[in-house]
């Protein structure tokens, strides 16, 4: 009977999303049950929607970034912030992470290199949306910021994550 390792974090390299990273998004969504692709997209999708995919094609690393964690060269999750355009300290924040990487601490740790990075370009706000039914990513928002108190619409709670108070904070 052979062993099986179970991978860490420690294994897991965080580095910014790139331009050869289409197919590598593509192969993730085999790994996301239509429960997390719900709760990412806030919409039933049995893979991750091509608009979603395209729009990483135009990342300009400063209004819109994201990072991703890889594990053995795939995805196993990715996190990233839209700037918003009338309040260019805001932006918008959102997580996928692969169903074997979830409760594993993988959304946490994509979180604070986002924020470290967010902070240093003159955002001081992420703005995030959780469906209610979330415990994951409700467990990952409170991690960050354990203070903030969300506002609750149409079975979702709304956050408005101040970045001083975040891991970048504690990093």
């Amino acid at each position: 009977m052979g062993c099986v390792t179970l991978l860490t974090l420690d294994d897991v390299r965080i580095r910014p999303y790139g331009r050869h990273d289409e197919d590598r998004l593509r192969r993730m969504s085999a790994r996301l049950s239509s429960r997390s692709l719900y709760q990412r997209f806030f919409s039933g999708t049995p893979t991750l929607p091509e608009r979603y995919v395209h729009s990483l094609a135009d990342l300009d690393h400063w209004d819109h970034d994201a990072l991703v964690g890889i594990v053995d060269d795939e995805m196993a999750g990715i996190a990233e912030y839209v700037r918003h355009p009338g309040t260019p300290w805001r932006a918008e924040l959102a997580i996928l992470v692969t169903d074997d990487w979830q409760r594993r601490s993988l959304g946490s740790h994509l979180i604070g290199f986002l924020t470290q990075l967010a902070a240093r370009r003159g955002i001081h706000e992420f703005a995030a949306d959780v469906l209610l039914d979330n415990r994951g990513g409700l467990a990952a928002v409170r991690s960050a910021w354990p203070t903030v108190i969300p506002q609750h619409c149409s079975g979702s709670a709304h956050f408005a994550l101040p970045l001083t108070d975040s891991l970048a904070a504690r990093a």
